[in-house]
């Protein structure tokens, strides 16, 4: 099962002794700003924890795979996360 927003919000309630009404405006202005970093196009590093940044694919072109016609596919911006060390090792089973 995942560990969603809902269980987030239990969590650090829990960790910091705060109400979960609390804790959810908190959670909610962090997702907030760090959406809004990004839409403005700059990377949010959390030392120890990751990186987040956005990407740009370029327009390129591919091929329909029913028709097998040539087709232009748009160009995008993308969210992507680098995981720090600090986060790789806790995964990893370290520190």
């Amino acid at each position: 099962m995942p560990f969603n927003k809902s269980d987030l919000i239990d969590h650090v309630a829990t960790q910091t002794s705060s109400t979960k009404a609390s804790t959810e405006k908190f959670i909610d202005a962090l997702f907030s700003s760090l959406q809004k970093a990004l839409q403005e196009g700059k990377e949010v590093r959390l030392i120890g924890f990751g990186t987040f940044a956005v990407k740009e694919t370029p327009a390129r072109s591919g091929r329909n795979p029913r028709t097998g016609d040539v087709i232009q596919i748009a160009g995008s911006k993308k969210p992507t996360f680098k995981a720090g060390s600090a986060l790789k090792q806790a995964v990893n089973g370290g520190a």
